[in-house]
C-alpha cells in the first residue's frame, strides 16, 4: 500500500458516533468528490476502507443509502451514486441548500461550527480528495476540488484553523498542498492520523541523519585527497632536489623530513609532526619550504 493509503486506513478507523460529525465528514466528502449536484452524486474511490465507511457515514448523518456502489468495478474502483431525487434533496437540506432551487455550492460554516466537525469535514475532504507523498521521496499533500469557490472557502477555513496552504490549479481541479513536513505532520495529527504524521517525522530524521552522515563523509573523502596531493607533490619536490644534487645541501631539518616524506608517502601531516616530535605547524612550514626550494 502507498503511504496515502495508509493514512486513508488509519483515518477509516475513526467511529461515527455522533451525527453532527458524520454530517460534517460527508460535507467534505461531497465537496470533493466527482459529482455533487441536484442531478446526482457520485463518488469514487479505489480504497476499500473508506468504500466500506461511505454507506455507514451516510446512514447515520442522512439515513439514506447509495443507490449503487457496493461492489468494485473490474478496474478495482468503487462508484457510489445516488440519483433518487427525495435523498438528493435531504442530502441538500442538510446543508442549508435547496436542491430544487439555483444552487451554488459554497462552504456553510455552521455545519462545521464545532471543533469536532471542523475535524471530521477536514478527514471526509482528505478521504476522497485528498492525498500525500511518501515522505521518503518528498514531502506534498493536496486537496483537491472541482469547484473553485469552494478551494477558495476551504483555503479561507484552513487558515482560520492555524494551516498555510498553498493553492495552485490543475487539469480543471482547484488544489490546495502542503509542502512543508511540519505542516503535513499536523495536518495529518488534525484529522485523525497520528501514527502516520509520525512517520513523516521519522522520514524527516532519517534523511537528516542520512543527509548529515553523506556531508562528513565528503568532507572526509575531500580532506583525504588534499592530504594525498599534498604528499605527491611534496615526494615529486624532493625527487627533483635529488636529481639535480640539491637534497644534500639542505639543512639537516629539512633533509630529516624529506627522508620520513619519503618512507611515510601517505601519512597525514599530523603523523609527520608526531613522529618527529614537532607542531603541524611547523613540519608544515618546512614541507612548504621544500617545495620552494625545488620551484
Amino acid at each position: 500500500m502507498s503511504f496515502s493509503a495508509n493514512v486513508k486506513t488509519e483515518l477509516c478507523k475513526a467511529n461515527v458516533s455522533r451525527r453532527c460529525c458524520a454530517v460534517a465528514e460527508c460535507y467534505g466528502v461531497l465537496l470533493t468528490c466527482n459529482r455533487f449536484a441536484p442531478s446526482g452524486i457520485r463518488i469514487v474511490t479505489e480504497h476499500a476502507d473508506f468504500a466500506e465507511r461511505l454507506p455507514r457515514l451516510f446512514r447515520r448523518a442522512f439515513d439514506v443509502s447509495f443507490d449503487s456502489g457496493a461492489e468494485p468495478t473490474t478496474s478495482g474502483k468503487y462508484i457510489f451514486e445516488i440519483s433518487d431525487p427525495q435523498k438528493i434533496a435531504i442530502i441538500y437540506d442538510a446543508f442549508g441548500l435547496d436542491a430544487y432551487g439555483n444552487v451554488m455550492l459554497h462552504l456553510n460554516r455552521s455545519v462545521v461550527e464545532n471543533e469536532c466537525c471542523q475535524v471530521a469535514f477536514l478527514r471526509g475532504a482528505f478521504l476522497c480528495g485528498g492525498s500525500v507523498t511518501d515522505p521518503e521521496k518528498r514531502y506534498h499533500l493536496e486537496l483537491t476540488t472541482t469547484h473553485t469557490k469552494i478551494a477558495a472557502e476551504l483555503y479561507s477555513f484552513l487558515l482560520d484553523m492555524d494551516f498555510s496552504p498553498k493553492e495552485t490549479s490543475r487539469a480543471g481541479e482547484s488544489v490546495l498542498y502542503f509542502k512543508h513536513s511540519d505542516q503535513i505532520e499536523d495536518f495529518l495529527t488534525t484529522i485523525g492520523a497520528p501514527v502516520c504524521a509520525m512517520g513523516v517525522m521519522e522520514a524527516k530524521v532519517e534523511k537528516t541523519l542520512r543527509n548529515n552522515m553523506n556531508r562528513r563523509c565528503n568532507c572526509d573523502d575531500a580532506n583525504t585527497t588534499k592530504t594525498v596531493n599534498a604528499a605527491y607533490e611534496q615526494r615529486l619536490a624532493i625527487r627533483k632536489l635529488k636529481e639535480n644534487g640539491v637534497f644534500e645541501t639542505l639543512s639537516p631539518k629539512l633533509q630529516e623530513i624529506a627522508i620520513l616524506r619519503e618512507e611515510e608517502p601517505e601519512a597525514p601531516l599530523s603523523e609527520l609532526a608526531k613522529r618527529l616530535g614537532l607542531t603541524k605547524s611547523a613540519a608544515q612550514h618546512r614541507l612548504k619550504k621544500i617545495l620552494e626550494v625545488a620551484q
